[in-house]
């Protein structure tokens, strides 16, 4: 049995097709969703999804910026804030994204909250985009 997978973000759908399984980062770690999996509904924190289509091809990484997800009778819905296929996304382009925010976020003064906070989302952002584009594995 496959499972029916939806992730739509707030301007466009980036996956609508079958697979045989999803893993999601979700709030609390990785969570694994194979077909009968029992109904849920769980945050999805800023990393990389991925998808396998069938027992034969390979994960495919798609980059969430957050959201939820649902599962129900093999049908997976996810809604996201932002999300980007990783074969979409310039490997070195993201690198250096990572790693910009990746010194912003070593600068940031201890006392600043505002500024950690916007430096920790740009770098988790940024991580979850090299990785999805095949960066980190």
């Amino acid at each position: 049995m496959t499972l029916t997978v939806r992730v739509i973000s707030p301007d466009k759908t980036i996956w609508d097709a079958s697979a045989e399984e999803v893993i999601l980062p979700s709030t609390t770690g990785q969570l694994g969703i194979l077909s009968g999996h029992a109904p849920l509904l769980t945050a999805l924190d800023t990393g990389v999804m991925r998808v396998r289509p069938s027992k034969n091809q390979q994960w495919i990484p798609i980059a969430l910026l957050g959201g939820f997800a649902e599962v129900e009778q093999d049908e997976v819905t996810i809604l996201v804030n932002g999300a980007e296929r990783g074969d979409s996304i310039n490997l070195e382009e993201a690198r250096t994204a990572y790693n910009e925010a990746q010194t912003r976020l070593n600068q940031v003064a201890q006392g600043d909250r505002q500024a950690q906070i916007q430096a920790t989302q740009a770098y988790k952002r940024a991580r979850a985009r090299f990785q999805a584009a095949g960066g980190m594995v």
